[in-house]
């Protein structure tokens, strides 16, 4: 039901009038009232309304919120339908939470929870918020672009699943200092975002940022940079009211005056008296004739027509929401104030002001509510509970069926070449997973900034295609010499982005979360050369938060990849996958390590309680003889279980006989293997131990020593199984990484522990070169045993 079907006034709150179509906004104007009220109540209940015993001050953000109330009633109430996805710039959370209530989206007695265990999260967050929420967003930027990403992700899921096909918009509410960001210019500029017409991007333009006054030249510039990119730009910036004195004689110089005035002293209107707008007004550019239209205004509606800005015109959004191009992505720059409505209003230092008590009472006043009863929603009968009551219908979403369960191969039917790379048997895999389980491989989708062919997806992609928005022409379809078959088209299964880490992030992220959002469920696999993880690692650790499961490929890695230099050998990644909290980081070092372990990743993608994975991997091949994989098929399965479980003993004598332990991981396990045959002929027993993921090691040495709960995958704890506590012996750890890595295997039995790393930045050399300055090579590895047992 339209707005226009409600009729209110604006002065009593919750009075029912004969419906009139000419005032078909006030009744949206009265639920932003007590929208507004609600939202400051909720902070305010957080903090005057709960003990503190710790002292600190738990916060929130009522003038932020103040500023989009109208932008988000606008929209909830009557532009929003149930396939249309929101996400809420992170200091407006109060609004959606008080929208949510209003709507029977939340209970009462979560209202007073904000920022409490169990309560309303400080920033909208789509898994831990008890209502209704569609992004997680709290890093800026991040939110905003993931609605570019959910945009995408939802064309591609639509192109495979015709039934999916029915589409909402992706709005995105971000403020002004948001567009700062970095991570909003990269994903503006990458040229498919420019035919998504879903995609509607509300700038709440308060002209504040957390320190600041944002500098008058700021609108021009991200009007350009948006038109640029190929968005249709709308700017509100004037109300309709000031709007008609503008036409009135004087009120073209009224206007000039206001465009011309620098955003401080607008501020410094917004904290004046009544009786100084006049002053203010015609201290500088006055003109006879706007001093006389000024003159014909009260102090009060001079001090009304300063402050009727555009973003808080219900009105006007509503025929600006009527002017949006669906054929391309659209931003409106919707001029707003700081605090509006309150008392702090227009302050440039109210980001993170609180009410007071008496000034929260007069906010009740002035809302029809009463501080001691603040959660009261609209009376029965009213034309507002029925607007609440048919927006809560309209906005109803059907359940959302999980996709049925698909299984996936522990293995696949065919081997691994003499020689060949982690990142080579990647490629490998891809090809064969599409011949061997064709239902798994429909759900792959793979994605780089601009290095597919360098990261082995060239078979993959031939097999597959490149997803596009439409159709493109193949103007190398008759080359006889091209090795990748570059077609593009809406069925591929590769989608590239330009050389942007936080886009790709982004977007797998959200290809993440189709199975919750649209239950459609993918695997999406992003590769990127590992020194570059640190770079997209906030928006894919935020992905994470926001409940998307993904897989992440970072190769080339380490020093391994010796002559391209420092700038590309990655040391600290692996103690990033290790650390990031729902991913397994995993380092396999030989091929058909990582085919078990990348089905194992699969396998928990896309599904209630799954998690994303982290893969390490680099262009060394290794001969695959020394994995030394068991023929006998019981030997062989308890290998794989042990591989997906984090390691296993490739040493094939007695732990009891150890007088020293080499661990390894990855590229390096052939030095590692040296070094223990090296030091069996100088009569010293090395037991030699391949990690495919310190991270599940650390996860099942936390478990054994009840710090962590969950059973353990093959039945007791790998710990145990690769350290078995009695047998103890001194550790060397070897890793082309931070060696901090693995220094937590000395806790596993006590042992002594040597842990060899990369602690440096590197240069360019040849691979045994760079082993030897860093200290990782056989030589390396020898001495440090020696010390250990000598």
């Amino acid at each position: 039901m339209r707005v226009e079907e409600f009729q209110t006034t604006a002065a009593h709150p919750g009075t029912v009038v004969p419906k009139d179509a000419a005032s078909g906004t006030a009744v949206l104007e009265s639920i932003a009232q007590r929208v507004r009220w609600t939202a400051a109540a909720i902070v305010d209940a957080a903090n005057r309304g709960r003990p503190n015993t710790s002292g600190i001050k738990v916060g929130g953000h009522q003038a932020s919120s103040a500023s989009m109330v109208e932008i988000m009633t606008s929209l909830w109430f009557s532009e929003l339908t149930a396939a249309d996805r929101v996400s809420v710039k992170p200091h407006a959370s109060p609004v959606l939470h008080a929208i949510n209530y209003l709507l029977g989206d939340l209970d009462e007695n979560k209202l007073s929870t904000l920022r409490q265990k169990g309560g309303m999260q400080s920033y909208p967050s789509r898994s831990k918020d008890p209502d209704t929420v569609d992004f997680s967003t709290g890093s800026v930027g991040i939110g905003a672009t993931a609605t570019i990403w959910a945009a995408m992700s939802h064309r591609f899921v639509s192109d495979r699943y015709a039934e999916s096909r029915k589409s909402g918009r992706f709005i995105g509410l971000l403020g002004d200092a948001e567009l700062d960001e970095g991570a909003i210019w990269e994903a503006v500029a990458d040229p498919t975002v420019a035919q998504l017409g879903e995609l509607l991007w509300i700038v709440d333009l308060n002209r504040q940022s957390l320190d600041r006054v944002v500098p008058d030249s700021q609108i021009m510039r991200l009007q350009g940079m948006f038109e640029a990119a190929g968005w249709q730009v709308l700017t509100r910036k004037w109300g309709t009211h000031v709007q008609e004195l503008f036409t009135r004689p004087g009120g073209a110089d009224l206007h000039r005056r206001l465009e011309t005035m620098p955003n401080e002293e607008y501020q410094r209107l917004l904290r004046s008296p009544d009786p100084e707008i006049f002053q203010r007004l015609c201290a500088s550019g006055s003109t006879p004739a706007m001093e006389t239209l000024l003159s014909s205004l009260t102090a009060a509606e001079q001090a009304a027509a300063v402050r009727d800005l555009g973003g808080h015109d219900i009105g006007l959004l509503l025929d600006t929401y009527n002017q949006v191009d669906p054929t391309r992505p659209t931003v409106i720059f919707a001029y707003t104030t700081k605090g509006r409505g309150l008392a702090t209003e227009g302050h440039p230092n109210n980001h993170s002001a609180l009410l007071t008590k008496d000034q929260m009472e007069k906010l009740a006043e002035a809302s029809g509510m009463d501080l001691g009863d603040p959660w009261r929603k609209f009376q029965a009968g009213t034309v507002e509970e029925r607007a609440c009551a048919n927006t809560s219908l309209r906005l109803k979403r059907p359940e959302r069926a999980l996709a049925p369960s698909l299984q996936i191969p522990d293995s696949l039917p065919w081997g691994y070449g003499d020689r060949i790379s982690t990142q080579a048997a990647l490629g490998r895999f891809l090809s064969d997973l599409k011949r061997a389980a064709p239902e798994v491989a429909h759900r792959v989708v793979t994605c780089s900034p601009d290095v597919a062919s360098s990261t082995n997806l060239g078979g993959w992609i031939n097999k597959t295609g490149v997803w596009s928005v439409g159709e493109r022409q193949d103007w190398f379809a008759d080359d006889q010499e091209r090795v990748l078959r570059w077609i593009e088209n809406s069925r591929g299964q590769h989608i590239e982005l330009g050389i942007a880490e936080t886009n790709l992030a982004g977007l797998v992220s959200e290809l993440g979360t189709t199975w919750s959002r649209w239950g459609r469920p993918l695997i999406p696999l992003a590769t990127i050369y590992d020194p570059f993880v640190a770079r997209a690692l906030e928006p894919w650790s935020f992905g994470m938060y926001a409940g998307g499961q993904s897989i992440l490929i970072g190769t080339p890695s380490g020093v391994t990849l010796a002559p391209e230099g420092g700038a590309h050998q990655s040391l600290t990644t692996p103690s990033i996958g290790l650390e990031q909290p729902e991913c397994t980081a995993w380092e396999p070092a030989f091929a058909q390590d990582l085919e078990w372990c990348m089905l194992e990743a699969m396998s928990r993608t896309g599904i209630p309680g799954g998690r994303s994975a982290y893969f390490r991997l680099t262009t060394r091949p290794l001969d695959q003889a020394q994995a030394a994989i068991p023929t006998d098929p019981l030997l062989l399965e308890r290998r794989r279980r042990h591989a997906v479980a984090g390691g296993y003993r490739l040493s094939d004598h007695d732990p009891v006989e150890d007088r020293v332990t080499l661990v390894g991981v990855g590229a390096i396990m052939p030095e590692v293997i040296a070094s223990a045959a090296r030091l069996k002929a100088l009569g010293i027993m090395a037991g030699v131990v391949c990690l495919t993921s310190p991270d599940l090691v650390f996860e099942s040495l936390q478990r054994r020593n009840s710090l962590t709960q969950g059973t353990p995958a093959i039945g007791f704890d790998i710990i145990d199984g690769l350290f078995p506590r009695h047998a103890p012996a001194p550790l060397v750890t070897v890793q082309d990484g931070h060696p901090h890595t693995l220094s937590f295997l000395a806790g596993a039995r006590g042992d002594r522990t040597v842990s060899l790393g990369v602690k440096d930045f590197g240069q360019s050399s040849d691979l045994h070169d760079a082993y030897r300055i860093h200290g990782i090579d056989e030589a390396s590895i020898v001495n440090a045993a020696l010390n250990l047992v000598r």
